[in-house]
């Protein structure tokens, strides 16, 4: 399937699971690359911006929230941000990330469902 021509950054400090959405989000024809820490994409998004970035929000160092913030501040509703937690959805930091992001998914993950998000873009 040739790439859509979306951008997609997967951002968890699970190795596994980063590396293996991001190659499911490849077989669905999107351009997808895994980093397992908010720092790293934050530096790489100086020089690509990525369409959409799905992110853990219980990540060790920076946290979803303060990736999310980061991305918000930086590109403002011009990048779909998507969140994705394995965490109880009653936390706080949790509750507010949900209120940034323009998605959120809470582990295990609707593949349907992300499909049709990015399906309308």
């Amino acid at each position: 399937m040739e790439p859509s021509g979306f951008q997609i950054y997967v951002v968890d400090d699970d190795r596994d699971t980063a590396d293996a959405l991001a190659a499911t989000l490849e077989g669905m024809g999107h351009r997808a690359v895994a980093y397992y820490d908010g720092a790293s994409v934050l530096e790489v998004t100086q020089r690509v911006k990525p369409d959409c970035v799905l992110l853990d929000i219980a990540m060790e160092g920076m946290d979803g929230l303060t990736l999310a913030s980061a991305m918000r501040a930086k590109f403002g509703d011009d990048v779909v941000l998507i969140a994705i937690t394995g965490v109880r959805t009653d936390d706080r930091r949790v509750q507010t990330t949900f209120q940034l992001v323009d998605h959120y998914f809470v582990k295990p993950l609707d593949m349907p469902r992300l499909e049709a998000i990015l399906a309308i873009g």
